[in-house]
């Protein structure tokens, strides 16, 4: 199994950046996939995640400004992120679990089994 992120990058505020993640092994369609980010000397924290039904969910931080979407076929995972802000600097992670959790409260990471190795973003 193997999650591989990339498009991060260093960009000014206000600017929009799209985080890929593809997913080999036997990930696929019928996982939850997760995103989430951590910054330097902070917490992890989830982001957004995508049911095997589609279904989507976000950090009220990011509501509004990302999106998350897959692309089944390429087994391949998204992060539109939109009107960049500093405060979303950090490493960013995609992972895969079984099932979503039922609440964002519990969207820590704990149920997600399989991890990429992050794509960095920076916004100044």
């Amino acid at each position: 199994v193997q999650l591989v992120e990339s498009g991060g990058g260093s960009v000014q505020a206000g600017r929009s950046l799209r985080l890929s993640c593809t997913a080999s092994g036997h990930i696929d369609s019928s996982h939850c996939m997760g995103w989430f980010r951590q910054a330097p000397e902070k917490e992890r924290e989830g982001v957004a995640a995508i049911g095997s039904d589609g279904s989507t969910s976000y950090a009220d931080s990011v509501k509004g400004r990302f999106t998350t979407s897959k692309d089944n076929p390429k087994n391949t995972l998204y992060l539109q992120m939109n009107s960049l802000k500093p405060e979303d600097t950090a490493m960013y992670y995609c992972a895969a679990a079984s099932e979503c959790p039922p609440e964002w409260a519990a969207m820590d990471g704990a149920d997600f089994g399989y991890w990429g190795q992050g794509t960095q973003v920076t916004v100044s």
